[in-house]
């Protein structure tokens, strides 16, 4: 991948085009992005920059046969890491078992997060790790001479996903063979172990700015400006967020949200239980349970910009518009604020494989409260 591919954060490609340029490359760094923000993109672009045989100014050639490979995921001193599962019980996974996959991924979706690619390798509901076994075979990787290129790389993606076995990583992070390379690109600093943390460069990565994400969603979707503006607007520089809502806009999270709200303020206990049924079963899936809340919280948020906004500058239609409207009405600042906590959490304990049965009949009765001014109690 070149940096021209990337969307957007051009003071992280010039500073990472300027360590090589100017000789001030850390041998170990983690490129922390939030997610969507195109952390991996940059982990891609910044390896191939590094093998290129002949580096442009901003970029690599994108033509040497040290390019061609690169892109292609198949340079022999560059090597990659992510969370994987067993095949079958009892395997001892390790990244390079799912390489084919792995190629296929980045080449069709390089702002995809670990979801994503846990969903394409088949995980369903399984737990993906970046093992003991895993961190055996990237110190034996490491410790061979490099084939091509002057340096050897490891780009690992999601070190979040290594357990204390990272811990065996520490010694040749600390004393790399020469012309070693550690990129480890994160989304959430403080999964990460602590231990690498402190031995590792951190270069932050802000979310990308409106304006890229509009040109983005305009040239490469092939989305209408308007709409452009409008998933922009509610994303907040998440491309990957972006593409999914582009790619399941038929969903009707509005007709959801109003019956479970209608619900939750009528006390209709039996309607209400099989409304958690129906959102919580695997035919849902995890993702659109987030989405869902995530629309809610937008939906929010657009009560508070009616206050201050023309309506034609939000990314609803007027049925949701008018509902928001009414929203305004039965939450005041303070309540509106507690309840986009609680769908926050909510959404951060549906991506860590929380019941999800549990998880909604708490949050109904969480709301029911919020919007009831009442204290939760207390056991």
């Amino acid at each position: 991948m070149l940096f021209s591919d990337i969307i957007g954060q051009a003071d992280v490609r010039h500073q990472l085009v300027q360590s090589i340029q100017q000789n001030r490359l850390s041998h170990a760094m983690i490129l922390l992005a939030p997610e969507g923000a195109g952390g991996l993109p940059l982990g891609l672009a910044f390896t191939q920059y590094i093998v290129c045989e002949n580096k442009q100014e901003n970029d690599a050639c994108g033509k040497c046969a040290a390019c061609m490979k690169a892109a292609q995921g198949i340079h022999p001193d560059i090597h990659y890491s992510y969370p994987v599962i067993p095949r079958k019980a009892g395997d001892k996974p390790v990244s390079t078992d799912y390489i084919s996959e792995w190629r296929e991924f980045v080449q069709n979706n390089p702002y995809g997060n670990a979801y994503d690619w846990l969903q394409f390798i088949g995980a369903e509901n399984k737990q993906g790790n970046i093992t003991a076994t895993e961190c055996q075979d990237i110190i034996r990787k490491l410790n061979l001479k490099s084939f091509e290129s002057g340096y050897k790389i490891l780009l690992m993606w999601m070190p979040e996903y290594l357990g204390n076995e990272g811990n065996r990583l520490l010694k040749l992070i600390e004393e790399p063979p020469q012309n070693t390379l550690f990129i480890l690109v994160a989304e959430n600093q403080e999964q990460i172990l602590a231990t690498i943390l402190s031995r590792t460069h951190l270069v932050k990565i802000n979310p990308l700015l409106k304006e890229d994400m509009v040109k983005a969603l305009t040239e490469r979707a092939k989305v209408p400006p308007p709409r452009a503006q409008q998933i922009a607007t509610i994303t907040a520089g998440n491309y990957r967020e972006a593409i999914y809502l582009l790619q399941h806009s038929d969903d009707d999270y509005h007709e959801l949200l109003r019956n479970w709200l209608n619900y939750i303020f009528t006390a209709n206990r039996v309607a209400l239980q099989e409304w958690i049924e129906g959102i919580s079963s695997a035919k849902t899936g995890r993702e659109n349970q987030k989405q869902f809340l995530r629309y809610f919280i937008n939906l929010l948020e657009h009560t508070l910009r009616l206050q201050y906004l023309d309506k034609s500058l939000l990314a609803f239609s007027e049925e949701e518009m008018d509902f928001a409207a009414k929203l305004a009405k039965l939450a005041n600042l303070d309540q509106t604020r507690e309840i986009v906590d609680a769908l926050d959490n909510a959404c951060y304990h549906i991506e860590r494989n929380a019941n999800a049965k549990m998880l909604f009949h708490a949050l109904s009765i969480k709301l029911q409260y919020i919007f009831k001014k009442k204290p939760l109690p207390v056991l």
